[in-house]
């Protein structure tokens, strides 16, 4: 398949200062269509669905990438009931190819609870990876069902970071298991050495995502597939003063473009202090990331 042009202008571009931690996004495999068919609406509605059969080289990632002015890019693992959509090891290969410009997040078969526990033992240890993300609404499951719970506890000894999705779905699928209070305020309550990282803002519970961030000190906010013009006020207001600490900027790519959300940074006119932290500082805080030598702190 020939390469989109929108890859081959990448480098012919003036390039951004690379400075940029993604908190998530996904490796594009071209499998999403028969894998994933309930985000295939979503990718449509966020004009994106061009990706849905098409897959990009580690390196057409980079060029991407660097067009953004992203450093570094959180590949996101996916494992659904029954089957693997994109495996660790797929994400390891990205990381292995180019390893100052990706980091792994690891998924597991939550349905097996030893195994997962292993799995996710072997990606951090083995693979290097930094995060571990189970999606809720893939299981029908919020994140204080028994099943999760030998995984917070891996996480805690491994000292890495459980990244979930809050808010209700894009995808045509129900949305209660991305309410944050009951559920993971509850996990947060029982397990508070854990660093939670709750993406998709919470929408339409931004309020209540919020209010446990300010409330744990150890969770945190991803703005992942939200375009920064659509961010609700009361989180720009907590951006900008007493959550300024808490919030880690997040595409959700292949969903949305990476230059376009980086573009609609700018224009928000955040504070350099507060945009720094958002764009870089507090991803490399929680997910415990090395600064690179492309990388402004």
């Amino acid at each position: 398949m020939p390469v989109p042009l929108r890859l081959e202008l990448a480098h012919n571009q003036a390039m951004p200062e690379r400075n940029v931690v993604d908190a998530w996004a996904q490796p594009v495999l071209g499998r999403t269509r028969t894998d994933l068919p309930e985000v295939v609406r979503l990718l449509e509605k966020s004009g994106t669905a061009h990706l849905l059969d098409h897959k990009l080289a580690p390196a057409q990632l980079v060029a991407l990438m660097d067009a953004a002015g992203i450093q570094t890019l959180m590949l996101s693992a996916w494992c659904r009931p029954s089957r693997w959509l994109i495996t660790n090891d797929e994400v390891a290969s990205h990381c292995m190819e180019f390893p100052d410009r990706f980091a792994g997040i690891a998924a597991v078969d939550l349905s097996n609870p030893l195994a997962a526990v292993r799995e996710l033992r072997r990606a951090v240890r083995e693979l290097g990876f930094k995060a571990l993300r189970v999606v809720p609404w893939l299981w029908n499951l919020p994140p204080n069902d028994r099943l999760y719970y030998p995984l917070y506890v891996e996480c805690i000894e491994l000292n890495i970071p459980f990244c979930t999705q809050v808010g209700h779905t894009g995808p045509l699928m129900p949305s209660e298991t991305g309410r944050p209070v009951p559920y993971l305020d509850e996990v947060a309550l029982t397990f508070p050495e854990l660093r939670i990282v709750g993406g998709h803002i919470g929408h339409p519970w931004t309020e209540e995502m919020i209010g446990l961030a300010w409330k744990h000190d150890n969770v945190f906010i991803d703005t992942s597939a939200y375009l920064p013009s659509y961010y609700p006020q009361s989180l720009l207001q907590f951006l900008k003063t007493y959550g300024k600490d808490k919030v880690l900027f997040g595409s959700n790519f292949p969903q949305l473009p990476l230059d376009r959300c980086l573009q609609q940074v700018a224009a928000l006119g955040l504070p350099p202090e507060v945009e720094h932290k958002f764009l870089s500082q507090n991803a490399r805080r929680v997910f415990n990331l090395a600064t690179s030598a492309a990388a402004v702190t």
